[in-house]
């Protein structure tokens, strides 16, 4: 299922979008709200959650990089199974693939290309170390941050070092793999240092090595063919760092560096010794940008085309000119030492001006003269053809395959094309077909990776365009151009259209039925979905339980699909039906008479207040509430409200004081050694009540201290005109003095 923004893993990590998608995973942008840090999710494809085997390699990735803590290696935080969805979060890296940035540059300066490889090769020592390869070494898995910061990323095929590893099947990207991986050899830490060189050429380069028009051509060029040196496509890089390329690519693992600490060593050694021209490993300018899709996937090489590499013969290199002649070199026959006669001077020993006429063909490791080897070749082709001549002859009159207009040669006679034949209709109307040209295959309806493979098959190149479909699978075919069963010359590109899924939500698999409505409301607006809540009677389901939700105006075709924004309507439970009661009214009613008549209807007093109202006598019902629609059930609360008559406003009287008191004349002599504790207070009289107010708290004083008395606005506590100030002994409570208090109306 894809997940949109909003959505919330583990009730931490908030989904902000999709960033990226492979062949078995998609990647999306997410916050994790526990830690405030954004992180990159891999979510692994529906189609592939059920499948342990296909879990077992997901998981893998996690397992052999979650052990790995380096600067140059991309963070995997945690790895997680929540129902049928299984994720890794990951550290998110903002910036671009170093495939996007050399695309962008044409090909890196000398310094920036060291900068970047030093950093890549110390995030592989990393892993080396820890007996970890990665087996898919390539510019598509290197991500430069906005700093300059380079970090190897998806250990997807990565394994601790074992027997299986060493016999495991070829893996990783066909432009990068070494030879011994093309070939399904052993395969150890020398692979990745191959894969690194690759990676090195590209970037001084800004070309692969090796090319070819399907898997197995450049395959066999990785194992056959003789890398023409980069500075014939760059003359500016320094002989030193050329001889490190050409080392990392020898085509047998022992000629090549014993382990990757070595090509960081001499390349940081180039690095310290060359002065100016280009950018160190932290002054890149990174164009900040997603990119394209990247492409050249890992994928494992089919046991068809491991046969088809394995028993095909040796074959010579082609060199463009580019102004230097290279010498007639095979893959045998070339040897390591030959490096060191290169000289930096413009030309490279070997590479000679006369013609290559000239040159004495050299012997391969058979002893078998390239002569010989010509002839045998010739005669081989010429025995071949007659073999499939008559085999052609004795199947077709078999099966009655020939048909007027086929020929012998040149004609779709595998048994993949028959089987076509039979499912898909000839739009062509009978029309032959000659050796330039394929009958475009049935594709629609498959996955991706089968219909390129399918295409690949029939010589065709493939090119992609991406809609929308509520009714195709992602990652399948929804169209094709040209249709089925259409001449085509090989070569040539056709046109899919791959299904992104649907752009709506499916709100059948979200189990909203049971939830409460709350929940269920928060959790579909979370998918930007209007949420309308009916309530209904239901004798199973508890109340305030979602019983079941309706989509406003469905396709019929689709009737759990929901457009953004649109309305879901759930229908929550309000319990079993129940006979409801007249609710009595007692508004106006006396507050005992209110009571009796709620117990006759079997129903209860609820909340109780009280406020002034001069229309409603005191102690008399001013509301009532409580039921709805003048029902309620039996045994229920009547909350009402008593009157307490009109507000009495009361007259405000205020008085005033300003005098002290002289406690000497109290005590006499020797005051001044006596102490005492005294307050201040207001005493007025209501119905007969003394009542008091503190004017000032009790405090410790000398007998020979004048304790002044004095108030400007001393309010009447009761609204009379009468009363007096004290001071009194706080201790004892005794009166020491009065004084009388003479109050005035306020308006």
């Amino acid at each position: 299922m894809m997940l949109r923004p909003g959505v919330f893993l583990q009730d931490r990590y908030e989904i902000l979008e999709q960033i990226g998608s492979g062949g078995m995973s998609v990647v999306y942008k997410a916050k994790c709200h526990k830690l405030n840090r954004l992180v990159a999710i891999k979510v692994l494809k529906e189609e592939f959650s059920s499948d342990s085997t296909f879990v077992g390699k997901f998981k893998m990735e996690a397992q052999a990089a979650a052990g790995l803590s380096h600067p140059n290696i991309v963070s995997v935080y945690d790895v997680i199974d929540e129902g049928k969805l299984h994720y890794i979060v990951m550290e998110l890296i903002e910036g671009i693939t170093l495939k996007t940035y050399i695309g962008r540059k044409g090909r890196l300066e000398i310094k920036e290309s060291i900068g970047i490889a030093i950093q890549v090769s110390q995030g592989i020592g990393a892993a080396h170390e820890q007996h970890i390869i990665h087996r898919d070494i390539k510019p598509q898995n290197m991500l430069i941050s906005k700093d300059g910061k380079v970090k190897v990323a998806d250990f997807g095929i990565a394994r601790a070092v074992s027997a299986q590893t060493m016999s495991s099947s070829a893996m990783g990207s066909v432009h990068y793999i070494s030879p011994e991986q093309a070939r399904g050899a052993l395969s150890d830490e020398r692979s990745d240092i191959y894969s690194l060189g690759i990676t090195m050429y590209e970037m001084v380069t800004g070309k692969l090595p090796f090319e070819g028009d399907n898997t197995v051509a450049i395959a066999l060029a990785h194992l056959e063919n003789v890398v023409v040196p980069p500075s014939v496509y760059n003359p500016e890089i320094p002989v030193a760092l050329e001889r490190i390329i050409l080392q990392c690519v020898e085509k047998k693992p022992e000629n090549r560096y014993r382990n990757v600490n070595e090509v960081t060593a001499g390349l940081m050694n180039i690095l310290i010794q060359t002065d100016g021209g280009g950018k160190g490993a932290r002054e890149l300018e990174i164009p900040i940008g997603t990119g394209k899709k990247m492409n050249d996937h890992t994928r494992e090489i089919s046991p068809k085309e491991l046969a088809q590499i394995n028993g095909r013969i040796p074959r010579r290199v082609d060199i463009p000119d580019n102004g230097r002649r290279p010498a007639i070199e095979t893959a045998a026959t070339r040897k390591p030492a030959a490096r060191e006669d290169y000289e930096y001077s413009g030309r490279r020993k070997g590479w000679m001006d006369e013609d290559l006429e000239d040159e004495e063909p050299e012997e391969d490791l058979g002893g078998v003269h390239p002569q010989i080897e010509r002839i045998l070749a010739v005669a081989g082709v010429v025995v071949a053809i007659i073999i499939v001549a008559v085999l052609v002859v004795v199947f077709s009159r078999l099966g009655g395959l020939f048909q007027a207009g086929t020929g012998l040669l040149g004609k779709e006679t595998s048994a993949q094309t028959q089987a076509f034949a039979e499912d898909v209709p000839d739009t062509t109307s009978g029309e032959s077909l000659d050796d330039t040209q394929v009958r475009m295959p049935r594709v629609l309806g498959l996955p991706v990776e089968e219909a390129e493979k399918q295409l690949k098959e029939n010589y065709l190149k493939v090119q992609y365009d991406y809609e929308n479909s509520d009714d195709v699978k992602e990652g399948d075919i929804i169209r094709q151009n040209p249709e089925p069963g259409e001449a085509v010359s090989r070569w040539s590109a056709v046109t899919v259209v791959v299904s992104n899924g649907t752009d709506k939500i499916d709100v059948s698999g979200m189990g909203i039925e049971g939830l409460e409505v709350a929940t269920a409301k928060k959790y579909l607006e979370n998918w930007k979905l209007l949420v309308d809540v009916v309530e209904e009677e239901h004798d199973t389901v508890e109340a305030g339980k979602v019983i079941r939700y309706e989509i406003n105006n469905p396709d019929p075709a689709h009737p759990n699909l929901v457009p953004e924004g649109g309305l879901v309507r759930l229908f929550v439970s309000k319990g079993p039906h129940v006979e409801l009661v007249p609710v009595p009214a007692i508004t106006g009613k006396e507050e005992a008479e209110a009571i009796a008549m709620l117990g006759e209807a079997g129903l209860i007093p609820g909340n109780t207040s009280t406020q002034h109202d001069a229309s409603v006598p005191k102690g008399y019902i001013i509301s009532q509430s409580g039921g709805t629609d003048g029902m309620i059930e039996p045994g229920g609360a009547i909350d009402y409200v008593i009157s307490l008559g009109p507000e009495v406003r009361k007259q405000r009287y205020v008085a005033s004081i300003d005098t002290v008191y002289d406690l000497s004349n109290l005590i006499g002599p020797g005051a001044n050694s006596a102490s005492f504790t005294v307050m201040v207070r207001l005493h007025q009289v209501t119905n007969g009540q003394d009542e008091y107010k503190t004017l000032t708290e009790p405090r410790t004083i000398t007998g020979d201290i004048l304790l002044p008395i004095s108030y400007t606005s001393i309010e009447s506590m009761n609204g009379t005109d009468e009363g007096e100030v004290e001071v009194v002994d706080a201790t004892s409570g005794a009166v020491l003095k009065a004084y009388p208090l003479t109050f005035f109306p306020m308006d």
